[in-house]
């Protein structure tokens, strides 16, 4: 069983300890349980039924408010569930077809991940970006982008605190905001044109690659804009336009960082040379991330199993509708092997958390 997505090309590239049995312990156990109770791996039933909910979600959604709606009233709600349609399209259906954990086919993963193509993002520069390098070294400054916001956050106790981030705690909640909008018009094509990931190299889209994420921008800016405009005002749809993405960044944003950038995960610095993580990759992924929200079932099928953020990171190529029962054997595996098992036992203390830790960071150092 294959856990983890190492990179195939990067100059940063480090190494992390040899293992300790931990990840060989981890690994046969979870293979134990899917022998012993017979579930699926991937290709289960109900992970198909809450793809064609999500879809059908977003295809209403986005159809009522484009060809019905004609008064704000009715607009606006529309335009929230339809933000909220995309962020879940995000979460589960593109999440889990990009690591390949929704089938044993290749092709059905393949088109999967493609939704994100559909509704603004791309699929070839996430699978770099959040496939390979955030999850083979997330929380390493340097290597996982996700935490390197520039100087408009710090996320990272080793990142250079400016006068600005004392206010961080507040502001980037809107900021947040911005996240969905900073992909479909403008990252993506930055990454793709500079080759860049942060200060890792991405390669650039070839063949059908290329054409994936041409026809990806195409259909997304076709659906968001030419369509719309054909029926209302360009400026009334660009309202929405925002308002929507704005909906879809909050959720994607905000749900993403409860689970990395909050005081319980460790952000590691690699030592020596050549660079190296003093734990086993295992080990690293378990300490560098936080639980949330585990009982919660609601929270579980909206977020696309996010909020079991430890065991989707050793294992990214399960179905996440395994995680929760999965979670009590990783959980007591780290007891066994005296690897800390952080969580917090609800989404709002979660939430609490990652204020606190932006709040944290942003405060003066002390002499």
């Amino acid at each position: 069983m294959e856990s983890s997505c190492l990179p195939q090309q990067s100059e940063n590239r480090l190494t992390f300890a040899p293992g300790d049995g931990f990840h060989a312990a981890i690994r046969q156990r979870i293979d134990d349980y899917f022998r012993r109770t017979g579930r699926r791996q991937r290709d289960c039933p109900e992970m198909y039924r809450k793809l064609a909910i999500i879809l059908t979600w977003f295809a209403v959604s986005y159809a009522l408010l484009v060809f019905v709606a004609t008064v704000w009233w009715q607009a606006v709600p529309l335009a929230f569930a339809l933000g909220v349609a995309m962020a879940a399209i995000g979460f589960n259906v593109q999440h889990d077809g990009g690591h390949h954990a929704v089938s044993d086919h290749l092709w059905i993963n393949k088109l999967m991940a493609m939704s994100l193509d559909m509704v603004g993002g791309s699929s070839y520069v996430w699978h770099w970006k959040h496939g390979v390098l955030h999850h083979t070294y997330v929380n390493i400054l340097g290597h996982d982008d996700d935490i390197d916001l520039g100087f408009l956050a710090r996320l990272t106790p080793h990142r250079k605190r400016l006068k600005i981030h004392r206010f961080q705690h507040w502001y980037m909640w809107a900021l947040y905001g911005m996240v969905a909008m900073k992909w479909q018009l403008f990252d993506d094509f930055r990454n793709v044109l500079t080759g860049r990931i942060g200060t890792s190299r991405l390669p650039r889209p070839r063949g059908w690659d290329l054409v994936t994420f041409l026809m990806g921008k195409v259909v997304f800016l076709t659906l968001a804009f030419g369509v719309p405009m054909l029926l209302h005002r360009w400026w009334v749809v660009c309202l929405f336009y925002i308002g929507v993405s704005c909906v879809t960044g909050i959720v994607l944003g905000v749900v993403f960082q409860l689970a990395h950038c909050v005081g319980e995960a460790e952000f590691p610095l690699p030592q020596g040379e050549p660079a190296r993580i003093d734990n086993g990759w295992a080990v690293h992924q378990v300490q560098t991330t936080v639980n949330f929200a585990r009982t919660s079932r609601l929270a579980a099928w909206m977020l696309g199993g996010l909020n079991f953020q430890i065991e989707h990171h050793l294992f990214p190529r399960i179905c996440h509708v395994n995680y929760p029962e999965l979670s009590r054997v990783v959980e007591q595996t780290c007891r066994e092997f005296g690897v800390r098992y952080a969580e917090h036992k609800t989404f709002w203390g979660g939430l609490a958390a990652h204020y606190r830790w932006l709040r944290e960071l942003g405060r003066p150092l002390r002499a």
